[in-house]
């Protein structure tokens, strides 16, 4: 029994995505498989994609002053 997406950690669901990728792109796997695994895969990067996006808003950017000194923080602004 499969476990599921929204239980994986993102380390074990990138795993599985991995693995996923990998028998599809092997060519090996039937039609009615293949659409399965695709199904899967895609809600393995969704889950994937959510995971780094919640700690990308976690992550806080340390202002400094004039003088180099910690004057707070500011959440990560990626770019």
């Amino acid at each position: 029994m499969e476990t599921p997406v929204e239980d994986l950690s993102f380390e074990a669901a990138l795993r599985e995505l991995e693995h996923i990728v990998s028998r599809l792109e092997s060519g090996d796997e039937p039609l009615d498989g293949a659409i399965a695994l695709y199904e899967r895969g895609d809600r393995l990067r969704l889950r994937c994609k959510d995971r780094l996006d919640a700690a990308q808003a976690r992550i806080e950017a340390i202002r400094t002053d004039a003088e180099g000194r910690a004057a707070g923080t500011q959440p990560f602004v990626a770019g």
